[in-house]
């Protein structure tokens, strides 16, 4: 801490970890490494293959390759600092360097958000406009989108940040998370931190409740549009289409909204910590593996793409 006068100024923040016991501390260590590992080589064979074959040059590919960018820079913001301190005795982490994590963090979660409902959008294009999807989902267009959802996020998390740790911090310094999270940090401060709620407040409204929103009613007009369609092939064709982003959608706002909307009253640090590591730390794992699983042009464009690379 820095002395200013009568009152002491902190210089750096104290993160509890996922655990204190040493030895569990060690059995993870090699767990969340594998977990990382397997992240980003996922994220990057989808973002190489998308990129390598011309039949996924297409517009739910290009934001799938995007959402795998944000998922790569997600947990790197987290993981490696959370790895390191696995092996640490004391898990001091610096004013600018906690800054500077929340501020990615938050950027690319935020960006996540707008990207998702992006993706819906696309999806109902494609379903109830089938014949007009080319003209509408142009590239042009899809690539304002993404910016847009990119934009937005970093915006949004600036604004978040700024407001944050301009806050007078003067006492404890110890976080009760294994990353640098606002909810956390921001009680810990000495100042009134009114402005910085009410700016947390309208970015969860507009942004995170926006795109929910945005995909809620896709979804609507999705269903709608599946109801019309006669063929029963047809449908569940249509329906597969959309089955793997409604499950990252799922996923991602479930565990994120179960986090963050629960009242301080049935608050536990210890069931925070473990929906955290789910949305933080293996949705971005899972993302590519939901996508691909099922997907047969992920599949034949993979078989392509080892055809060309063997001969």
């Amino acid at each position: 801490m820095e002395w200013n006068g009568n009152y002491s100024s902190v210089t750096r923040f104290v993160l509890r970890g996922l655990s204190d016991e040493k030895e569990l501390q060690l059995i993870l260590f090699p767990i969340f490494l594998g977990i990382y590992l397997v992240t980003l080589l996922w994220n990057l064979g989808l973002i190489l293959l998308i990129r390598m074959d011309s039949h996924l040059h297409t517009p739910m590919y290009l934001f799938l390759s995007f959402l795998s960018f944000i998922d790569i820079c997600y947990s790197s913001s987290i993981s490696p600092r959370m790895l390191s301190d696995f092996l640490k005795d004391e898990k001091a982490i610096s004013f600018i360097v906690c800054a500077t994590q929340y501020f990615v963090a938050a950027w690319m979660g935020l960006a996540e958000c707008c990207l998702l409902a992006a993706m819906a959008l696309d999806r109902y294009v494609a379903i109830g406009s089938p014949l007009q999807y080319s003209a509408i989902m142009a590239p042009g267009l899809c690539g304002k989108m993404v910016a847009g959802a990119y934009v937005i996020g970093f915006l949004s998390s600036l604004c978040e940040t700024v407001s944050c740790f301009n806050l007078y911090y003067c006492g404890p310094n110890i976080i009760q998370h294994f990353f640098c999270d606002l909810p956390q940090i921001v009680p810990l401060s000495c100042s009134n931190p009114f402005i910085s709620q009410i700016i947390l407040l309208l970015a969860a409204i507009f942004i995170v409740f926006g795109s929910l929103l945005v995909i809620l009613l896709s979804y609507g007009f999705i269903a709608a549009s599946i109801l019309k369609i006669y063929s029963g092939k047809g449908s569940v064709k249509a329906f597969n289409t959309c089955a793997s982003h409604l499950a990252a959608v799922t996923l991602f706002f479930g565990t994120a909204l179960s986090v963050y909307m629960r009242p301080s009253s049935s608050h536990s640090t210890k069931q925070d910590k473990v929906l955290s590591v789910f949305y933080v730390i293996l949705i971005p794992m899972l993302n590519p593996l939901i996508y691909s699983l099922r997907n047969k042009e992920i599949k034949e464009a993979l078989k392509r793409v080892i055809k060309r690379a063997t001969y």
